[in-house]
């Protein structure tokens, strides 16, 4: 368990040490991953460079990962990656980039089903009229996640 400014985060890694999940265990509780292991050693990395985006030093995770899911979802969760830090996308700019512009919803389903938020950074998935939708970790986390990039990106860059 990782102790966050958004809370308690549950992190997750398969026996090579790639990343698997990462869950906001505030209102829902831990849970199990078949595969995943929970050791301090092979999580080290994934911790430090969590903290280090919590501290506002680090703007790009260099993790491995491997999260479980779909052909398409693994797609959307591709283009999440690409986002810039600071920036945002609308699920319409994500379905227009994977190819599909018809599948908005699909895309807002990959996107509320991606196994590790923030490394995949799915909280920067707006509406296209700019409002804040769904995100697993709430919309005032989300709303925090991203203030916390705007306000280094406006810093940096």
């Amino acid at each position: 368990m990782l102790d966050t400014p958004i809370g308690p985060l549950q992190c997750g890694v398969n026996e090579p040490g790639e990343v698997v999940f990462i869950n906001f265990v505030a209102g829902r509780g831990a849970k199990d991953l078949p595969g995943a292991v929970a050791d301090p050693r092979r999580l080290q990395r994934l911790t430090i460079q969590l903290r280090e985006f919590f501290d506002g030093s680090r703007t790009e995770f260099d993790l491995p990962l491997s999260p479980r899911g779909t052909e398409f979802q693994k797609q959307v969760w591709s283009v999440l990656r690409r986002i810039p830090f600071g920036s945002t996308r609308s699920y319409q700019e994500i379905a227009t980039t994977i190819g599909r512009p018809a599948a908005t919803r699909a895309v807002g389903a990959a996107n509320g089903s991606n196994p590790i938020p923030i490394v995949v950074p799915c909280h920067r998935v707006i509406g296209s009229n700019g409002s804040l939708t769904g995100f697993g970790g709430g919309l005032p986390v989300k709303r925090w996640l991203l203030e916390h990039e705007a306000g280094i990106a406006r810093l940096r860059f």
